[in-house]
């Protein structure tokens, strides 16, 4: 069993090893929480500690009371929380893992605080919005305060996973969504505002981080800008699963994480 808590923001269950000093995080995406990484946590119990963190306002991360009245979030005040907990709990290096928004997190995380990252490993990445999840956002800017979030949080997923095989992906987040108050789907909406301007940042930067991206190749909206991507970064590498969507580690799971676990074994300590 991990072990969960809650003293910090954010809600955290840690597995640890009895031999391994390697850490590895798991980022979920926006709407999801831990729980999307339930094929993942056995295997990878296996070989290193793990910890699996519910982003604020998801999971059994409720609002704290200051954030009651804190209608916006930013990209710097989340990452900011993961950071909190991996000091509490005095990891000072980790591998990071996240999926779909997790990802840019991660890089944000990784931007700022560079030397407690190992590697990144990108499920799902998120690297450029191409124009159809630019006009999804703009057509949820003008309806986000008439209809139940819902309704438009099943849209996007329907517009980012669309085949029949990405139905379990679909089902599993808007599952984890339901359990957000539409308040919150609301600061995280406003803060999907920024991300634009915050991934130009990235790909214009080398970060040399090794960088695994795992994605889908079925993932239509963000895997053309990370084949490009890949290809301008000096420590990454690109490991694509066919018949697969964006939710590569739900979808594809012994293969994710068959690949994952090799990549993190890869590296010498």
């Amino acid at each position: 069993m991990g072990n969960t808590t809650r003293t910090l923001l954010l809600n955290y269950t840690t597995y640890l090893h009895s031999d391994s000093s390697v850490w590895v995080t798991f980022v979920h995406g926006a709407g999801g929480s831990s729980s999307i990484w339930f094929k993942q946590v056995r295997e990878f119990r296996k070989q290193f500690n793990v910890l699996l963190l519910d982003l604020r306002g998801h999971g059994k991360s409720k609002p704290a009371l200051k954030d009651a009245f804190d209608d916006k979030y930013t990209f710097d005040y989340v990452t900011d929380d993961i950071i909190e907990v991996i000091d509490y709990l005095k990891i000072e290096r980790s591998h990071f893992i996240g999926i779909s928004l997790g990802t840019v997190l991660i890089r944000n995380l990784a931007e700022k605080h560079p030397k407690r990252v190992v590697s990144m490993v990108m499920g799902g990445a998120i690297i450029r919005l191409d124009m159809r999840f630019r006009l999804l956002m703009v057509f949820g800017n003008m309806f986000k305060s008439l209809v139940p979030y819902i309704w438009l949080y099943r849209m996007f997923t329907f517009v980012i996973m669309p085949d029949s095989n990405h139905k379990e992906s679909r089902l599993l987040f808007v599952r984890e969504a339901k359990k957000l108050y539409q308040k919150e789907f609301l600061r995280w909406y406003k803060m999907g505002s920024q991300i634009s301007t915050l991934l130009r940042m990235f790909r214009g930067a080398d970060i040399k981080i090794p960088t695994l991206y795992v994605m889908g190749g079925e993932d239509y909206l963000f895997l053309p800008s990370v084949k490009k991507m890949v290809h301008r970064q000096s420590t990454a590498s690109l490991l694509t699963i066919e018949n697969c969507g964006h939710v590569v580690n739900v979808e594809q799971p012994s293969m994710f994480n068959q690949f994952v676990i090799s990549y993190i074994r890869d590296f010498n300590y």
